[in-house]
């Protein structure tokens, strides 16, 4: 592995680190910044995202609307392909939803490009194992 293959893992995990705080901030902004210009977010409650307009607008809708999410991210696998790369990452998911506390836990699974700007999320989908009422947990 090469230095420049270190540097991409790290600008790519980088991203992941990047959302994960931007969520917490509800800086919804610099979280639409972290995708390509046509990029694609699956939130997995609604149809897919695509393109920074309606990105900006769906993270507006989905961080400023009263709830609340915090996502802790971890365990991040990227492989390589040159100007593009794929990637896994998975959440521990704490929120308050209509005034109950929830938990989550499930896996982002990524597409990346390189941009003039740097690694960006051509695509991005989240996959939740499970997200229930803390009060309930998530054993059956």
């Amino acid at each position: 592995m090469s230095i420049t293959d270190l540097a991409d893992l790290e600008g790519i995990r980088d991203l992941a680190r990047r959302y994960a705080h931007y969520v917490w901030q509800n800086d919804v902004d610099a979280l639409t910044a972290l995708f390509a210009e046509d990029g694609e977010m699956d939130p997995g409650t609604r149809p897919p995202i695509r393109g920074h307009a309606a990105l900006l607008a769906g993270f507006r809708e989905m961080l400023t609307a009263g709830d609340t999410f915090l996502p802790f991210v971890q365990q991040h696998v990227v492989t390589l392909a040159g100007e593009t790369a794929t990637g896994t990452c998975y959440i521990d998911l704490r929120a308050e939803v209509g005034g109950k506390s929830m938990i989550g836990a499930g896996w982002y699974d990524d597409r990346y490009v390189r941009t003039a700007e740097g690694w960006r999320f051509q695509a991005r989908t989240i996959s939740l194992r499970f997200f229930v009422p803390l009060a309930d947990g998530w054993a059956k």
